[in-house]
């Protein structure tokens, strides 16, 4: 399971920031990407109920409920990278905000115009 859930990690976050990920366990990290990339990659987001598309949107709206800024900066780049379109992200974040809270909203449309303007630049989406 845990080499199905790399390659799915890789193709949706990118396998440049994967194998920095990677480079940097140690003896105590260990456990956690094992754990991450297998149960998290491979059992759940390898499953074939949900298009990955979707996994990204879902994803989105729940990062926004638990703030996680860092986690949702790279999953905005994943959802881009699935397929989401622009508009849809803006939705999500929208229909987020609302049951979350203003704060949580406004923080992650932040994040996702940093993200969605960096990919513009560098010619990436």
């Amino acid at each position: 399971m845990f080499e199905k859930g790399l390659e799915i990690r890789k193709s949706v976050l990118g396998e440049d920031y994967v194998n920095e990920a990677l480079a940097r366990v140690d003896d105590f990290t260990r456990p956690l990407q094992e754990i991450v990339t297998g149960y998290c990659w491979g059992e759940i987001w390898g499953r074939d109920a949900l298009p990955r598309k979707t996994r990204s949107l879902i994803n989105l709206a729940m990062l926004t409920a638990l703030n996680r800024p860092n986690e949702l900066k790279i999953h905005v780049a994943g959802a881009l990278r699935n397929g989401c379109t622009e508009q849809e992200i803006q939705e999500v974040l929208l229909q987020a905000m609302i049951y979350c809270g203003v704060p949580a909203g406004v923080e992650s449309f932040r994040i996702a115009n940093e993200v969605i303007k960096g990919g513009r630049q560098t010619g990436k989406k």
